[in-house]
C-alpha cells in the first residue's frame, strides 16, 4: 500500500473558496481511480494563511499511476491551483 502527502498554502481570505474548489473538483477526480483506498482533505487556518494536507492511502504504485501519470512523484494540479496556492 502507498500513502501520498500534499501540502498546499493559500491566502487566508482565498481559503474558503479554495477548500469549495477541492471538494468540488479534486474530490471526484481522486475518488474516480480505481485502487484508491481513502483521502482526507484537511485545512488550519493561521493568522494570513491557511495550510492545507491531502492525504490518500493507495493499493500500490501503478494506482498511483492511473491517477497521477507516470511522473508520479510529482504532485497533481489543476489548473484553478494557480489562483489560490503561495507555493
Amino acid at each position: 500500500m502507498i500513502i501520498r502527502l500534499w501540502r498546499g498554502k493559500t491566502p487566508l481570505d482565498k481559503a474558503d473558496a479554495y477548500e469549495t474548489l477541492m471538494k468540488q473538483l479534486a474530490a471526484p477526480d481522486y475518488s474516480g481511480v480505481d485502487g484508491l483506498l481513502a483521502y482526507y482533505f484537511t485545512r488550519r487556518d493561521h493568522a494570513d494563511y491557511a495550510e492545507f494536507l491531502l492525504i490518500t492511502h493507495w493499493t500500490s504504485i501503478e494506482a498511483v499511476k492511473r491517477f497521477a501519470g507516470e511522473d508520479y512523484d510529482r504532485a497533481k494540479y489543476y489548473d484553478e491551483d494557480k489562483n489560490f496556492l503561495l507555493d
